[in-house]
């Protein structure tokens, strides 16, 4: 047994357990895909795959191995890296979801390459589930979650508080109450961010609490179509804070506190439990920890 194999069987299952794309993503023939999982099925005494008619499926076995895969494929990518640049600046693979992609990253990176102006710093700004993925198969060296990660294999950190507010239009009618009782912020027209982001869950987290449940209006993974949707008195939409506080301040929209309900959250530092933190990542880390305390809180500039 071998990396090798290791990483054709991950590639394998990458490509839809596809023999036929799988060779072509390795560069290699259809034939040496087949006998590099055949010889690994016979080193383990056990089906990784079941052969349905054309097609492999993963067995529990398999899929067991995968998540190992993914780990030891990880590392030894990681220890690949690491001692090949060893004597060079290094590459950081940082995201972010949304909400701290779009208001926080980009001053994030800023500082950090001013104290490390060598180092390359690749970004990705995505819903929260995607870059969960991306830490699993390591595209990613550590990510930062509006909501609290998923998979029982990845680390998580609280940083800094924030909360989501609800906003509605500055003519609407209900700008004109001091606040809303749960039953009437349930039946208003809802303009929700997509299931799946970090902003979302919390949504759905204090209403599961509450043992209250709404449908939305509007879905979307804008929060200017959302912010624009609430300006026309499309709805009411619930968004974190620090994205609206330009369209607050210009008078654009108004917030409406609903009795009963707290959308306060936590943003958190992500990363897999088996990654090696290289100087780079935990220099990263304590950047973010500290950001409020070194520097000035980052205002969103988005135009509405």
């Amino acid at each position: 047994m071998t990396i090798r194999h290791i990483k054709i069987f991950a590639a394998l299952c990458a490509c839809g357990c596809n023999t036929t794309k799988a060779a072509e993503s390795l560069h290699m023939t259809q034939p040496a895909v087949s006998l590099a999982i055949r010889e690994m099925e016979q080193y383990y005494g056990t089906p990784l795959f079941d052969r349905i008619g054309r097609r492999l499926v993963l067995t529990q076995a398999g899929e067991q191995f995968l998540r190992y895969a993914h780990s030891i494929t990880g590392l030894f990518d990681d220890m690949e890296k690491e001692l090949r640049n060893w004597d060079s600046a290094g590459v950081l693979r940082v995201g972010a979801s949304i909400t701290i992609g779009a208001q926080f990253l980009p001053s994030y990176i800023q500082a950090f390459s001013a104290a490390h102006p060598a180092v390359t710093v690749k970004a990705q700004v995505k819903p929260s589930e995607g870059l969960e993925s991306d830490l699993l198969a390591n595209r990613l060296d550590l990510a930062l979650l509006e909501g609290a990660p998923h998979l029982s294999c990845l680390y998580t950190e609280e940083y800094m508080d924030d909360r989501l507010v609800v906003i509605a239009a500055v003519d609407s009618p209900l700008s004109q109450k001091q606040s809303l009782s749960a039953e009437e912020f349930c039946r208003q027209p809802l303009l929700l961010r997509e299931r799946g982001s970090g902003t979302r869950e919390e949504f759905e987290r204090v209403m599961s609490a509450a043992g209250l449940s709404a449908e939305p209006l509007w879905e979307a993974s804008s929060t200017t179509a959302l912010v624009n949707a609430a300006i026309a008195g499309l709805g009411i939409a619930v968004l974190p804070y620090r994205m609206v506080v330009g369209p607050l301040e210009r008078g654009l929209i108004t917030t409406i506190q609903v009795e009963g309900l707290c959308f306060s959250r936590r943003f958190r530092i992500v990363y897999h439990r088996d990654k090696l933190l290289t100087p780079l990542m935990q220099d990263f880390i304590e950047l973010c920890r500290n950001y409020e305390m070194d520097f000035p809180l980052p205002r969103y500039n988005g135009l509405y």
